[in-house]
């Protein structure tokens, strides 16, 4: 039975992995994964059918609170999109000096992807450099950089990537000792690629008027002339919505979904009251009802289906088993570690993270014990490495119509630097922020 499962884990995996080859979307695959796996579990244990839905469902409860979290952020970056907020930040910037753009640029990046999320921020300066950066092949660089300052923000906050995201609400980590412990990993794997490319760096940014695709900055807004009423209001809130999460789970001890789900509460309310004299249908875009159509639910469906594969991988202790070998096998965690932000690069990952969850036990490993910092670090960056293997790179890949070959050749080697330059930087100042073990 076990070899089974495995061996169909590992399928689905292929074909998430292999998505654009095989030309079936991976939400489809992780979803028959999920549900394969728990159907020949059940059909096949010994176990009461009793004990098998009660571990479902203990599944199902974590795994909701991850999907519920995720579905309210998605939401309230698409309401604040809708209002072009954003166009508030990215209009302040206008030098024509490449190499200081690229640090304003990745610099913005880094910053708005700890409070949006590396996918959304990806799409929203994309849509910036499209208009700064005519010059095609300049611009292709300047994506690259994207990806990576994308990845690297996102490491060091709870709300920032999904991995970090995942880590911080199965009480793997806490908000502010991630903060605090990655932040300067974070900022060395960005700032180590910038500096290498102020001496490398060719070019020039361009002539407006070279390029066509002069579209509405935020990647699918909705295109009016002047300032919407609103703009400043909802990018406030919006923003200050994101930032609470972390401040409502340490005053109330409640799950993040709950502050996720109160922010996206008080913005839907205040979307409906700020155009009183629009009409229902003019109105709706404004409106979270409208932004719930606009966010990526194949995602949220893309987790589940991963999610419930690995909790059936879990509930069978493959995982635990793995997690021993590895451990015989290779011994040092950090090199297992290090290797599996690697191989996030070619695969997703969020079924890494998931899957290294379930393989070390938190009586074991504690609450923000290194392992789980360093993964959240790895995982989160390690991504940048080849542009499959991220969502922001995925992203930018599909937006910039990026070659794979070009950016191995071209930005993989500086990622990889920024990755490993990181990696050193928290292996040596983890010491001093080493949290103990609970007595």
């Amino acid at each position: 039975m076990e070899a089974i499962v495995i061996t169909l884990f590992v399928v689905g995996y292929l074909a998430i992995a292999l998505e654009h080859p095989i030309k079936i979307n991976k939400t489809a695959s992780a979803l028959l994964t999920g549900v394969l796996c728990w159907t020949i579990y059940a059909l096949s244990s010994h176990d009461h059918i009793e004990h098998i839905g009660h571990q479902l469902a203990e599944h199902l409860g974590e795994i909701a609170a991850i999907l519920f979290f995720l579905m309210g952020a998605m939401t309230i970056v698409e309401l604040v999109d809708a209002y072009q907020g954003f166009k508030i930040i990215t209009d302040r910037i206008n030098t024509k000096n490449p190499k200081k753009l690229l640090w304003i640029i990745c610099s913005v990046t880094f910053v708005l992807s700890a409070i949006l999320d590396n996918l959304t921020t990806s799409i929203v300066m994309i849509s910036l450099i499209r208009k700064l950066v005519p010059n095609k092949d300049m611009r292709l660089f300047f994506a690259g950089m994207i990806v990576i300052a994308a990845n690297a923000g996102g490491a060091w906050s709870p709300i920032g990537d999904v991995t970090t995201t995942m880590l911080w609400i199965g009480g793997q980590i806490s908000s502010g000792n991630i903060m605090v412990t990655l932040i300067l990993p974070s900022i060395v794997c960005m700032v180590v690629p910038l500096i290498y490319l102020q001496f490398t760096l060719k070019g020039e940014l361009g002539h407006a008027g070279s390029h066509k695709n002069d579209s509405d900055n935020s990647g699918h807004g909705h295109g009016h002339g002047g300032p919407i009423k609103g703009q400043l209001t909802m990018l406030i809130l919006g923003v200050g919505g994101l930032i609470s999460v972390p401040v409502f789970k340490t005053v109330t001890h409640l799950p993040p979904y709950l502050g996720m789900l109160l922010a996206l509460g008080v913005l839907w309310v205040v979307s409906e009251l700020i155009n009183p004299d629009m009409d229902e249908a003019e109105k709706r875009p404004y409106t979270a009802a409208g932004a719930l159509t606009r966010i990526d639910v194949p995602s949220v469906l893309f987790f589940l289906g991963i999610l419930l594969a690995v909790g059936a991988l879990q509930s069978m202790d493959i995982l635990s088993h793995f997690s021993a070998w590895l451990d015989n096998t290779l011994g040092d965690q950090r090199i297992i570690i290090t290797l599996i932000g690697i191989l996030s690069s070619i695969v997703d990952n969020v079924p890494l993270v998931a899957a290294s969850m379930g393989m070390y036990d938190m009586g074991v490993y504690y609450q923000d014990h290194m392992i789980w910092e360093y993964l959240a670090y790895c995982a989160g960056t390690g991504g940048s490495i080849l542009i499959i293997g991220s969502a922001a790179g995925v992203a930018v890949m599909g937006m910039e119509k990026i070659d794979f070959i070009w950016y191995l050749k071209r930005i993989s080697l500086l990622a990889m630097l920024g990755y490993f330059a990181g990696a050193i930087i928290y292996i040596l100042i983890h010491p001093f922020f080493a949290v103990h073990p609970p007595a």
